[in-house]
């Protein structure tokens, strides 16, 4: 699997949210692939469910408050760096 990245939907974002578009996804995606580092150290053979939690908290945790607060991503998308992180396909 390569590192997992974020990219927003400029359909579902403000205008200013649109004008920072690239700093954001570059802050989410730092945020995600830290978490992703973190769960798969940890992993202990969790469930796919606990893990993607645990990746999602993570992933909001190394965020600014407001912008965890408002980052809701695709859930199907964090399940499948799961999934990854169970199967050891991340490294």
């Amino acid at each position: 699997m390569s590192e997992p990245h974020v990219t927003l939907d400029p359909g579902g974002l403000d205008p200013v949210q649109r004008k920072l578009r690239g700093p954001l996804e570059d802050q989410l995606t730092s945020a995600l692939q830290a978490a992703t580092e973190r769960v798969r150290a940890s992993y202990e053979g969790e469930p796919v469910e606990e893990v993607c939690r645990r990746l999602l908290d993570e992933t909001r945790a190394g965020l600014h408050p407001d912008i965890a607060a408002g980052f809701q991503p695709d859930m199907d998308e964090f399940c499948r760096v799961a999934v990854a992180i169970v199967r050891g396909e991340v490294a």
